[in-house]
């Protein structure tokens, strides 16, 4: 009757502890968060008049496949596959997901056997004998088995963090897969104008060489002065100054795409050093709204799984304040080997311990210690948020800025290019010295070493437009 009775209330017991508490705030997106505020109503981000921008469709995820070109494609492919930053974050991910998996499995039941057999001799006067004991042989076996209870909801809240952190450890993952995509465009892309502005300058030094030329031959014929040569050749040694700056430009463009790759400096990928003509889009670019951006980014996503986690680990440091329960049972038996088995050397054991640290001040404020990490938390993904918004808001603006420069250069190179054509046919003509004609075509090259920088600029604003609006990881993502 005993034993039926200590069953019965064993199982009482058990139950009564399933239906404990769970102590510690519920997580739940606050209602004066930032990104709560800015869901509930529409969020049109402002692209201005521009007929390259477009935010009633979507944000894409494979954005580079907008340019259409089968080797950036292939580039692409090759750092999502090779780079060693995505190794590294990837690296990271699965730590975290391990030990979510270690926090999720602590608890509950936990079962050990035990086996042994020795042969020993105690001390006689241990006994208060005086006579050498004989020596025996020991057995001892058994098994047990305890379940830990989780009163209040301590390994719920520990599991739900980790789970948290784990997914906070995604996002970075994400964010990484995305900034390495947006690096090897750009260091593509910035290949290929590097390779145009090379030509439009060796173009600039061979006229300005003409000029040199010229400028000599009319001193030597008496027809010029020693400060024309000078000037010419002082233009001449400062155009070729340019040279350098711009192959050590390309050739750190090249070494990064390299290094994205997973390959040393020496192994540029092939078709990207003779890269004449950088890609260029062929649609506008999808924008989307500005709840659909928030919803997007990693970095906000990152932020709001940490804030998640911080929650959680206020229940954590709230269930310290409280007992731990653990119910245990054994069975086994311990005794002279020639006798194991038998009734005599049969024991078991089956009740609840409890431990229970008094709560002190220190236990008290690592709950405040939590709770100042929420409220962190918080205002660290308010931040992040915004910044978003600014960052995207920012790349509109200056891409949109940045093409209307455009328009006004290619206006500026259609007129010089015109000018130059017509002091060529009057030189032809004999109507224009030679001099003035070398001057348009001056004129014409530097107008379209000014329409290069401002294209590359607006390659590279693109780029920034595309990693700020978030797309580009979609593909990779993973539940821990």
């Amino acid at each position: 009757m005993s034993r039926t009775r200590l069953v019965l209330g064993l199982a009482a017991l058990t139950s009564a502890l399933a239906a404990c508490t769970t102590v510690g705030p519920n997580y739940a997106l606050p209602a004066d968060s930032r990104y709560a505020q800015l869901q509930a109503q529409p969020l049109t981000l402002d692209t201005g008049d521009s007929t390259a921008l477009d935010n009633t469709d979507a944000a894409v995820d494979a954005w580079w496949k907008l340019y259409d070109d089968p080797v950036l494609d292939s580039l692409v492919q090759q750092a999502l596959d090779n780079s060693i930053a995505l190794r590294v974050a990837s690296g990271r991910l699965a730590k975290a997901s391990a030990m979510y998996q270690q926090t999720a499995a602590a608890g509950g039941f936990d079962f050990g056997a035990e086996a042994g057999v020795q042969r020993a001799q105690v001390s006689a006067e241990s006994f208060l004998q005086e006579e050498k004991l004989p020596v025996f042989n020991l057995a001892s076996g058994g098994f047990s088995a305890s379940y830990q209870t989780d009163l209040f909801g301590k390994l719920r809240r520990a599991t739900e963090a980790a789970q948290a952190s784990a997914e906070s450890v995604m996002a970075a993952r994400d964010l990484a897969r995305i900034s390495v995509v947006a690096q090897v465009v750009g260091s593509y892309v910035e290949t290929c104008h590097l390779n145009h502005e090379l030509h439009i300058a060796e173009h600039s030094i061979d006229l300005q060489q003409r000029t040199h030329d010229l400028a000599q031959r009319m001193f030597k014929a008496g027809r010029g002065t020693s400060s024309t040569v000078d000037r010419a050749g002082a233009q001449l040694a400062t155009q070729q100054a340019a040279l350098p700056p711009l192959r050590a430009r390309k050739l750190a463009a090249e070494y990064e795409l390299a290094e994205l790759l997973g390959r040393t400096p020496d192994q540029i990928p092939d078709g990207v050093d003779q890269c004449a003509d950088a890609p260029e889009l062929a649609r506008a670019i999808p924008v989307g709204d500005g709840g659909a951006l928030l919803r997007r980014r990693p970095d906000v996503r990152r932020a709001e799984r940490e804030l998640h986690a911080a929650t959680a680990e206020i229940g954590v440091a709230t269930a310290e304040l409280y007992p731990d329960i653990t119910i245990g049972a054994s069975v086994g038996a311990a005794g002279l080997l020639d006798d194991f088995g038998k009734p005599a050397t049969q024991e078991w054991s089956i009740g609840p311990a409890i431990h229970w640290s008094i709560p002190g001040d220190g236990a008290k404020a690592r709950v405040e210690v939590a709770k100042a990490g929420q409220q962190l938390a918080l205002a660290e993904f308010d931040e992040v948020v915004l910044n978003a918004l600014r960052e995207t808001q920012t790349a509109l603006s200056r891409y949109v800025q940045d093409l209307q420069r455009v328009q006004s250069l290619q206006s500026a190179l259609t007129l010089a290019q015109r000018a130059a054509d017509e002091d060529r046919r009057l030189y032809q003509a004999g109507r224009r010295p030679y001099l003035a004609s070398l001057d348009a075509d001056r004129t014409r090259v530097a107008s379209e070493t000014a329409l290069a920088d401002a294209q590359a600029q607006v390659s590279q604003d693109q780029i920034r437009l595309f990693l700020a609006l978030g797309g580009g990881w979609q593909q990779a993502t993973a539940t821990p």
